[in-house]
């Protein structure tokens, strides 16, 4: 869909740098002329959402990184001093450690907008598996980062998640702990997790940026798909991404940004977890250790398998079962507009992911109360809702793919934007 450059210099320097490092045609290609579907709604706008958030990230993060210290013994304090003394220092810190909440929340809204419209599908394939990559790669960063200010909910998960790798000792004996005080550079989280912790969290932003390069190339080679999910059959179905989309984009990005700046001024403790806020007590456990708001849905479903070694395998396997889901679906239709026996299983799915999150924040041994005599385990519903979340990928997406039928397809995506109007040129002619 990228199809011939289009880009003519407009001077001599220009054809002479062209003709060097053509910058500029690259530039005009992919941002300004490249053929973009008319049609893309609100939830294609968070593509450039994301890329805000990350240049947010990684610049904020590497002003903080200069005043920093990463020892046990001096980075709570060296934090503490980030937010009383530093020219804002305050504004950097909260920036930072909302904007990873919002980085997220708009990488979800991204990832389901991606399920629902099939942007998974041939021959988006490549595009799909990168976006998962960036997710895990966006998660070790978030958890490197969670343990740097070193508080009491610092310290103590990354005790529980690096111990994660202590159960491989049940597969190949001893290797499991050879891992994990690999990890900790010890027999206990010290000093050197600390300092291994803080430059990968300071390195993996800048291979993140590395993925999503490769990310957007991956679109342009067979372009955007669209909330129809049909290919694009001519000229007639596409605009130029400038400026239709430049502004469109640059409009919603804005009321992002009023999200972002009414959590960081206003609530911006508001995701935070008060514990954290102790200096890290290896003698002194806290009565509920939780991850940030955005891991929950994966720590429920560790939680939600008595056995460890099981529960670890069930958590890399829900990140597993994203990278395959072009696989696993069997329909040739992309959108669930047009496939309704699976959109509801979707929308189950959806509220399923946001049932685990909220299963994650909670005790493992707290109860749902309904009415005087009847409690439900929290630990029972996790385990339904786990079972849910994989029952979706594994067997609804092939077998509904194949046993369903969808409804007709619109001939172009002209045809439904515009309807009579899309034949008015032509009868014109």
């Amino acid at each position: 869909m990228s199809g011939p450059s289009t880009y003519t210099p407009s001077n001599g320097f220009t054809r002479w740098l062209d003709s060097r490092l053509p910058l500029m045609r690259f530039m005009n290609d992919t941002m300004v002329t490249f053929p973009t579907p008319r049609n893309l709604n609100v939830w294609y706008t968070f593509g450039g959402i994301l890329t805000f958030c990350l240049a947010v990230q990684i610049v904020t993060g590497i002003v903080l990184a200069m005043h920093y210290t990463p020892t046990a013994a001096g980075a709570f304090d060296s934090v503490e001093n980030i937010m009383r003394n530093v020219n804002y220092g305050w504004l950097l810190r909260y920036m930072h450690a909302n904007g990873a909440s919002m980085f997220f929340l708009a990488v979800y809204i991204h990832m389901f907008r991606g399920l629902y419209y099939g942007s998974y599908k041939a021959p988006r394939e490549v595009l799909w598996i990168l976006g998962v990559i960036i997710y895990l790669l966006m998660m070790a960063t978030a958890f490197f980062g969670y343990v740097l200010p070193w508080g009491q909910m610092s310290f103590w998960g990354a005790t529980v998640i690096t111990n994660l790798f202590s159960s491989i000792d049940q597969i190949v004996p001893h290797a499991g702990t050879a891992i994990t005080t690999w990890l900790w550079g010890g027999f206990a989280v010290g000093d050197p997790t600390l300092n291994r912790f803080f430059s990968l969290h300071y390195l993996l932003p800048f291979v993140i940026a590395g993925v999503v390069g490769l990310h957007i190339w991956a679109l342009h080679v067979p372009g955007n798909n669209n909330p129809l999910g049909i290919d694009v059959k001519g000229p007639q179905d596409t605009v130029p991404f400038h400026p239709y989309y430049t502004v469109k984009d640059a409009f919603y990005m804005s009321l992002f940004v009023m999200l972002f700046a009414v959590l960081v001024f206003f609530a911006p403790n508001f995701v935070g977890n008060p514990d954290n806020y102790l200096h890290a007590n290896p003698l002194v456990t806290p009565a509920h250790i939780v991850p940030e708001w955005y891991l929950l849905p994966f720590y429920a479903m560790l939680r939600a398998v008595p056995q460890k070694l099981l529960g670890v395998v069930v958590l890399f396997g829900a990140i597993v079962t994203l990278a395959l889901i072009p696989w696993l679906d069997t329909s040739k239709v992309r959108s669930l507009r047009f496939r309704p026996m699976l959109k509801p299983f979707f929308w189950f799915l959806v509220v399923d992911c946001i049932i685990l999150g909220y299963l994650g924040s909670k005790e493992p041994q707290a109860v749902l109360h309904l009415g005087s005599s009847i409690e439900i385990s929290y630990l029972w519903i996790a385990r339904v809702a786990t079972r849910y979340y994989y029952g979706f990928f594994w067997l609804a997406l092939p077998i509904i793919g194949i046993v369903e039928t969808p409804k007709p397809l619109p001939d172009s995506i002209a045809k439904a934007v515009l309807g009579r109007d899309a034949q008015a040129p032509a009868a014109a002619e």
